[in-house]
């Protein structure tokens, strides 16, 4: 599917939309070998493990590779402004300072509507992308999406739904190989109870 990404016309930017399964860095360095990608991270306070991850990334990259820490707003929208790549995984909580509640799974979920006002705000392409490894140690299979159509439509709460149900979709094919480990439901509406033990595990 990488004629998913060359069609996007030259000068306009291009969100590649991840989804966390635990081949997300094989997923992720299988397409940067092909063409041009940048990343994001989220920090983790250690900066020496900060480092290391970055220059991991980067050094998967074909050569002109930048990752940002997923705080650093201004410079993805900077690089998707100038015409780039930029992967970006929309399905953790990040709580509801830039989210809303959306269905997932028929869950209420916190959901970032960053997906859309970064469209929106630059003009980028918004194209999916899945990652699995084929059973029998036979490999992975690397599946670049088509092109999300009419997106965003200008409601966060019908853009953000549109957005899990996709993700939705992709992890039905192979369930088994989401990080579930990451609390998706850590938020919860007024008055829900939390789903997490105090012994949870802790986001990446």
């Amino acid at each position: 599917g990488l004629e998913h990404l060359t069609s996007v016309p030259s000068g306009q930017g291009t969100m590649l939309l991840g989804i966390h399964f635990t081949t997300l860095e094989i997923g992720g360095a299988a397409v940067a070998m092909a063409t041009q990608m940048d990343g994001m991270y989220r920090a983790h306070g250690n900066p020496v493990y900060d480092y290391v991850k970055a220059c991991g990334r980067i050094s998967k990259g074909s050569g002109d590779t930048m990752v940002f820490e997923r705080r650093d707003v201004r410079g993805s929208m900077r690089a998707l402004k100038n015409g780039r790549t930029l992967w970006y995984g929309p399905d953790q909580d990040y709580g509801l300072v830039q989210g809303l509640f959306a269905p997932f799974f028929g869950v209420q979920a916190a959901t970032v509507y960053a997906t859309a006002r970064f469209a929106e705000k630059t003009g980028a392409a918004v194209v999916p992308f899945t990652h699995i490894r084929l059973p029998g140690s036979r490999g992975y299979k690397v599946t670049i999406h088509p092109q999300l159509k009419s997106f965003p439509v200008g409601d966060d709460l019908i853009d953000a739904t549109r957005i899990n149900q996709l993700i939705e979709k992709f992890i039905l094919l192979q369930p088994d190989q989401y990080l579930w480990a990451h609390r998706r439901f850590k938020n919860r509406p007024e008055g829900e109870a939390d789903i997490y033990d105090s012994d949870g595990v802790q986001d990446d």
